[in-house]
């Protein structure tokens, strides 16, 4: 991080940003600032270079066409993958798993390459997932149930060196049978749940904010209206 200003690095909002999933930088910046921190939220659109030099990185959902213009840009622009490298956290929302996995296949049928970011490939399913998730999580740090809004056909394995997010409890989540939601691979979390998913999960975004600030830890933060949206969604 800057000595003086955290940078959120928002990822390709013109064509990722289907969802509403732009929302999860905004939380970040929210979140740190109210803990005292500077922080910045920095677009990143189809006519940039992807930096290597952010702190923290978000990328939302798309559709199919919209999601191979990513793919390209991403491809020719590797900030993004060499940021990674270096341990710099990174949100990766439905279908940018997709991306930034081996391949994919759109809905017609068509195999497109990602760029093998997180050892994950993806494949239409018969049906599509639609409705609320919830979850376990599975990676330390992580103690309370996640919950989001599933939108996707795409039906995600994962391979030897990712690992699941959370174990489902309501919900289809990567639909593949492994009843596993999202994937861990070094500073990359992904998931399918928007809504936006760190608006609806706090404590994933303090996870990111911890790492992205170098810290263990953060103060907590009183926020009644955010136990609230949760309680409310978990009984959705």
């Amino acid at each position: 991080m800057s000595e003086s200003t955290l940078r959120i690095g928002l990822v390709l909002p013109d064509v990722m940003g289907t969802y509403g999933d732009g929302g999860n930088a905004v939380v970040l910046r929210q979140r740190a600032r109210m803990r005292g921190y500077d922080a910045e939220i920095v677009d990143i659109s189809l006519s940039d270079p992807v930096p290597d030099s952010l702190d923290i990185y978000t990328l939302g959902g798309a559709e199919d066409s919209a999601q191979r213009l990513a793919t390209r840009h991403l491809q020719r622009y590797p900030g993004l993958q060499q940021a990674a490298g270096r341990g710099a956290p990174a949100l990766a929302i439905c279908a940018a798993i997709q991306v930034l996995g081996h391949w994919y296949e759109t809905s017609s049928g068509e195999r497109v390459d990602g760029f093998g970011l997180i050892d994950v490939t993806t494949s239409p399913q018969d049906k599509r997932a639609i409705g609320e998730v919830a979850t376990t999580p599975l990676i330390p740090g992580l103690s309370q149930p996640l919950t989001g809004f599933e939108n996707h056909r795409g039906g995600t394995k994962l391979g030897g060196e990712a690992t699941g997010l959370a174990r489902v409890t309501r919900g289809v989540g990567n639909g593949v049978g492994d009843n596993l939601e999202g994937v861990v691979q070094g500073s990359v979390i992904g998931t399918y749940m928007h809504g936006p998913a760190l608006a609806r999960n706090p404590e994933l975004a303090d996870l990111l904010l911890a790492r992205a600030l170098g810290v263990d830890s953060l103060p907590p933060l009183d926020l009644p209206e955010v136990e609230q949206l949760r309680r409310e969604r978990l009984r959705a």
